[in-house]
């Protein structure tokens, strides 16, 4: 059922829609995708072109605005939908509760390999073609993982685009995922670098907290265990604008004097499981390395490509490190196989997470004769020191893909069109208009 809810400045409407589970049976069977239109309240019953928001991830809902925040410089401009993507936020849901649903690990497995952005994409069209009619086009944000759909979107049903924006999300086109690992590793090590010349102090206060991980059992408040991997994590921080500050601000309070001495205290452990839990976003974990999966790169499928990679680089090795006398090095957005013996909300997905990571001969996603012959405008922000995504990668797909404009900069980091208070996508919209 529809439903508008207006806040200060914005008027946002629900718009539930069927679309097939496997769009190649599309009278099979059915699932549930949400949107919610956003629109600013002064153009609220004007005829604006449209503006669909393809969240980063994967397995991640779209923001809930609450006015009009950093979307600012698209109301001026469009009515925006922002896309929950199948399994996510208000869509028909994908966690350890439904999943359960399906069946057999195997069956879960089969059912999650159509969560990838080929499908996404082709819920979009079936969206576009349902809320707009078929020959009105529209535009397109993808930040990340949204960018990665846009170029899917563009290989697979360009005439469905006006005009693409992303940010953060051009994707190696026939890049593996033991390459894109293989490159990840010494950007993360990199921001390791940065975050100890800002925070020389904790360098000490890491390794004490490693040390005391490696020796003792520790649980936190959800009843899993903190071990030093799992703490180790806590760099997926160091990709974002504050989260170095983040970060610190964290290792800060980690101690407290109990009976028996100094102990990391329950406000610490709190703090890290709300980072390290994936109960909001399963998806993000089971199928964050399939999204790498093409047949044409590798048949094999991904087997935990950063599990297997990271072994080339020892400095990320905890223990070394603390035998050395060296720093311990967080990691980064890597998704490895002890996730699923550690995160309640992942471990009754253990059997499926390894049938998916052992699935091989994944469709591809992007088609670099399709992309070379492009007409529809797309404009890139490409963030000059991104952690998640490959500078180099990007900069090779945006001259693969023809009419594609960059933006290279290093005044933002990944979360730049958030954090930016509109800017990062006031430059884009500048670059479509002849601006900037």
């Amino acid at each position: 059922m529809t439903s508008t809810l207006r806040h200060p400045g914005t008027v946002l409407t629900d718009h539930w829609f069927s679309v097939p589970l496997d769009h190649s049976d599309p009278g099979g069977e059915q699932i549930e995708v949400y949107a919610r239109e956003l629109v600013a309240a002064d153009r609220e019953h004007e005829d604006l072109p449209w503006l669909v928001y393809l969240q980063g991830g994967p397995g991640h809902g779209s923001p809930r605005p609450v006015g009009p925040d950093w979307w600012a410089p698209a109301l001026r401009h469009y009515r925006v939908l922002l896309l929950d993507q199948r399994g996510t936020g208000r869509s028909t849901p994908a966690n350890r509760q439904s999943l359960a649903l399906r069946g057999t690990p195997r069956e879960q497995a089969d059912y999650l390999a159509l969560f990838r952005a080929d499908s996404i994409v082709r819920d979009a069209e079936t969206i576009r073609k349902r809320l707009l009619g078929e020959d009105v086009r529209w535009s397109t944000l993808g930040q990340s993982f949204g960018g990665f759909c846009t170029t899917t979107y563009l290989s697979y049903a360009p005439e469905g685009i006006r005009e693409a924006f992303v940010t953060g999300g051009l994707p190696g086109l026939r890049v593996g995922a033991d390459d894109v690992y293989r490159a990840a590793y010494p950007r993360v090590a990199a921001k390791n670098e940065a975050y100890y010349a800002r925070y020389p102090q904790d360098v000490a206060a890491v390794r004490r907290i490693a040390e005391h991980l490696a020796e003792h059992e520790v649980a936190l408040p959800d009843g899993s265990p903190l071990t030093v991997e799992r703490f180790q994590w806590l760099g997926m921080l160091l990709g974002m604008g504050p989260g170095h500050d983040t970060l610190h601000y964290l290792l800060e309070g980690a101690w407290i004097s109990g009976p028996a001495g100094p102990v990391l205290s329950d406000a610490f452990l709190e703090g890290v499981r709300a980072q390290v839990s994936l109960s909001a976003s399963p998806l993000f974990a089971l199928v964050h390395e399939a999204t790498y999966g093409q047949r044409s790169v590798s048949a094999d499928g991904t087997r935990w490509a950063a599990q297997r990679v990271r072994d080339e680089f020892p400095e990320f090795d905890a223990r070394r490190a603390l035998a050395e006398g060296r720093p311990v090095r967080f990691t980064g957005e890597m998704i490895y196989p002890w996730l699923f013996e550690t995160d309640p909300a992942l471990v009754p997905l253990r059997e499926t997470a390894h049938l998916l990571a052992e699935r091989g001969d994944w469709p591809d996603l992007y088609d670099p004769e399709r992309l070379a012959a492009n007409e529809v405008p797309v404009y890139a922000a490409v963030y000059y020191d991104d952690m998640y995504v490959d500078r180099e990668d990007s900069m090779a797909t945006a001259r693969a893909i023809r009419g594609t404009r960059t933006w290279v900069t290093s005044e933002w980091e990944h979360d730049g069109l958030r954090i930016s208070r509109g800017q990062v996508l006031e430059r884009l919209i500048a670059m479509a208009r002849g601006e900037a």
